[in-house]
């Protein structure tokens, strides 16, 4: 379990739509709705669903079957349960929809599914994937080497503490926030509503500043963690709370000499649109 859970993992891309996408049993499964409204550009994706179940009799005895209920990152923004089915599944399910996407989008999920199978036997392929995408998305070459870093980090610090005692995505949310904390003064959800983010990633929306400290408030906690051979949440979170205040420390340092906060409300929800930098907003100086 990864409080983060990175969206270049766990989205898909088709014709500039997001389809959040999970792995299970080694495969690629897909949010249902989320297919649904993107070939539909239906206003009530659950109404369309229960209609299409209606007219289908065998998609709708079959349902519970083809779709199964998976832990994802939902719509807003929160860990929970969503119908989710595989390639096979579906196909199946297109064929209950009249769209003239119909087709591409079959296409394209023949391709997803393949290059899922590509990452399984060489699993570099999906670290370039995931490079192109921020690419495409309109992010430089220097921001992408940090985000990439600081997702293997991330990581590196998930395995520890699932290593050491972590079972529940609530300890996951507890530790994070903990290093949050210490870091930047706000929680990460404080962080999101600060940059006006409901369920995107909020280090997608970091500037080179705020992710070189939450690398380093996290990789001083691993290294805290591997020191001191910590066991259970309640450690794990004491450390935390440490590894995140060297963090603080050196963000209040750099804040004085510039004389601005580090912690801003910038985002780069415009450069996503449009493949450009978003204007400069005003920022708060965290004390």
């Amino acid at each position: 379990m990864n409080q983060e859970t990175d969206t270049t993992k766990s989205l898909a891309i088709f014709r500039g739509k997001e389809i959040h996408k999970i792995i299970y049993k080694n495969e690629w499964w897909f949010a249902v709705a989320d297919i649904v409204e993107v070939l539909t550009d239906s206003v009530d994706v659950k109404q369309y669903i229960k209609k299409m179940r209606t007219r289908d009799k065998e998609l709708d005895f079959y349902w519970g079957t083809n779709c199964t209920p998976l832990e994802m990152i939902a719509r807003d923004g929160k860990k929970r349960e969503v119908m989710c089915a595989n390639t096979e599944s579906l196909l199946r399910i297109v064929q209950s929809i009249p769209s003239p996407k119909a087709e591409p989008f079959k296409r394209w999920l023949a391709k997803v599914g393949y290059e899922r199978i590509q990452e399984i036997e060489d699993p570099e392929l999906a670290t370039k994937r995931t490079r192109a995408l921020y690419k495409i998305k309109g992010y430089s070459d220097a921001w992408i080497e940090k985000r990439m870093r600081g997702i293997a980090i991330r990581e590196e610090l998930t395995d520890e503490w699932k290593n050491r005692g972590a079972r529940e995505q609530r300890d996951y949310e507890i530790l994070t926030a903990e290093i949050s904390k210490a870091s930047f003064r706000v929680t990460p959800t404080e962080y999101k509503n600060l940059k006006g983010l409901k369920r995107e990633n909020l280090r997608d929306h970091m500037d080179d500043f705020e992710l070189i400290f939450t690398m380093l408030g996290e990789r001083s906690t691993t290294e805290i963690h591997r020191v001191e051979d910590s066991k259970g949440v309640p450690k794990l979170a004491k450390d935390a709370h440490r590894g995140g205040k060297i963090a603080g420390v050196a963000r209040k340092e750099l804040e004085k000499e510039l004389g601005r906060s580090v912690v801003s409300k910038k985002n780069y929800l415009s450069r996503r649109q449009a493949g450009l930098p978003k204007k400069k907003q005003s920022q708060k100086i965290s004390k």
